[in-house]
């Protein structure tokens, strides 16, 4: 069913000559290092901002760019459509301008971001890493890779953390393994992954699934927080 709340959108930004959409969240001292929030393929939702927000009170300035362009579904029939007509190319283009934004933004310290994701944004995180080079220095995948799984991690040059679930039947842990092989052939960068004993979208706690574990979501969390300080501060 559609989420009558709409899409959380506060803020506009110049994305390869179009104008893009998100929603920004600053920390409480008013500055801190950048950070692209990349969506689910529920659209940009509640809980989409809801982790911008966290991770704004961790210290960090947060963006979440709109990828749907308005549009957010409770349905998964209606999100797998959605993510299927989504441009790959645009979707990039407007992380990339994400990116930007941020690092012009007073109060943004740092010559380059990090990147979250989440499920199909977990992909779109990893491919703006590649695209963006120096100017990510940090990429965190949940549970979500490039939906070509050829795809060239050539140009990343961010420390990769990646959390997947040993019960996610959507990603299996070899396909994980297969991709921190082809980013440690392709790049410099090494890996961390870490498998938990959950489901897709463990994090999500408005969980839409059924998937949803706290405790895990508790360890992810934590480990992200501590990842992203540790390249961005």
């Amino acid at each position: 069913m559609p989420d009558h709340g709409g899409p959380r959108q506060n803020v506009s930004f110049p994305s390869n000559g179009r104008t893009a959409h998100g929603y920004l969240a600053r920390p409480p001292q008013g500055v801190g290092p950048g950070l692209v929030v990349v969506q689910e393929w529920w659209g940009l939702t509640s809980h989409v901002a809801d982790m911008a927000d966290r991770f704004a009170a961790e210290g960090f300035t947060v963006l979440a760019p709109d990828l749907f362009g308005g549009t957010t579904t409770h349905d998964g029939a209606e999100a797998a459509r959605l993510k299927r007509e989504l441009p790959v190319e645009r979707a990039v283009e407007d992380l990339s301008g994400a990116v930007g934004h941020l690092l012009a933004l007073d109060g943004v310290v740092g010559d380059a971001v990090g990147a979250v994701g989440f499920c199909m944004g977990g992909g779109f995180a990893l491919m703006l890493a590649a695209r963006a080079g120096d100017a990510v220095a940090a990429a965190v995948p949940f549970y979500g890779l490039p939906a070509d799984p050829d795809f060239d991690y050539r140009g990343l040059t961010a420390h990769v953390l990646g959390h997947f679930g040993e019960l996610d039947g959507s990603i299996p842990m070899a396909a994980v393994d297969e991709a921190a092989t082809r980013i440690g052939e392709a790049t410099d960068v090494r890996p961390e992954i870490h498998f938990y004993p959950a489901g897709h979208a463990f994090m999500n706690d408005e969980n839409p699934l059924g998937t949803y574990d706290a405790l895990q979501a508790r360890i992810a969390w934590r480990r992200t927080v501590t990842f992203l300080w540790g390249h961005l501060g």
